[in-house]
């Protein structure tokens, strides 16, 4: 299949975009939410398909076994704003979705969301990384993805990543956006990748809590074997192995799912460099990170 060149970043509303997430536009700002829906907000490679895995997991493993095996993740959980052209686009999917709750993925900062989901009052569980594995993360991704723009080497690829000229703009104002909306929004469920990976049970649990579900032990330990990383990763159906845009001979979409794996990436110059401006960032929030477990 011949693959599109890689896309161009532009300027949209202030943020850094490609067209495949704005070509959709006018339809995912007019997108009707249902009060029921499930929202999974994250910031790119922070955790998106771990947790639209658990969620999924979590509603329809035992009612919908099938699901499992049949479709995969993306079309599970449709990606909003995506507009690839190989698929419908996500406002398409999401409208065709006949579960409930309907699951719904996005990667938009806060001010892009459309407003339906705050007027429904919708329930959003936000998946925030620290920058550091981040940035790694995206940088890998970025090399594989060719829906992305070309990222260069890492040393470039790390100013633009502190530059905020990345594809859904700067990682700081990202996750501190989501956060700053939790004080408003009853219905906001943040959470760390850190603490996932640290302990995925625990975490599992506060998900469920805020849920309102409260499936049994053993379904408990059912969805945490599903979702352990090297399962996912050999997982057809989650892996995004059959999306033709992404090379995983250049890079797996799951690579290694570890915290402080930056450590293998940024030279000491670099970490120190990008601990100064971070501070700078982020000198205006609470939100708190941990970049080893």
């Amino acid at each position: 299949m011949e693959l599109p060149p890689r896309p161009k970043l532009f300027d949209f509303h202030g943020v850094s975009m490609t067209h495949y997430f704005t070509d959709n536009w006018e339809n995912i700002q007019n997108f009707q939410a249902r009060p029921d829906d499930i929202l999974i907000a994250t910031y790119p490679k922070a955790g998106t398909t771990w947790v639209s895995y658990i969620l999924d997991l979590l509603y329809f493993g035992q009612t919908a076994p099938e699901r499992q095996t049949s479709l995969p993740i993306y079309e599970r959980v449709p990606f909003l704003e995506s507009d690839f052209h190989i698929l419908p686009p996500g406002t398409e999917l999401a409208d065709k979705l006949s579960t409930s709750p309907r699951l719904i993925k996005t990667h938009l900062p806060v001010q892009l969301v459309p407003k339906s989901f705050w007027e429904q009052n919708c329930r959003v569980v936000y998946v925030a990384r620290n920058a550091k594995d981040n940035a790694v993360s995206y940088f890998h991704f970025d090399r594989m993805n060719q829906a992305d723009p070309e990222p260069g080497d890492w040393n470039n690829y790390l100013q633009r990543f502190m530059d905020g000229k990345m594809v859904f703009g700067p990682w700081y104002d990202h996750v501190t956006g989501w956060w700053e909306r939790k004080q408003t929004h009853s219905k906001l469920h943040y959470v760390f990748y850190e603490d996932m990976v640290e302990d995925t049970g625990r975490e599992l649990d506060r998900l469920c809590s805020f849920l309102g579900l409260s499936p049994s032990a053993e379904e408990k330990e059912r969805v945490r074997g599903g979702v352990q990383f090297d399962t996912m990763k050999n997982n057809s159906m989650a892996n995004y192995s059959t999306v033709p845009i992404m090379d995983f001979k250049i890079s797996p979409f799951m690579r290694k799912g570890k915290v402080g794996d930056w450590k293998n990436h940024f030279t000491v110059a670099q970490s120190e460099q990008f601990d100064e401006d971070y501070k700078k960032k982020m000198k205006n929030t609470t939100v708190q990170f941990r970049t080893v477990v």
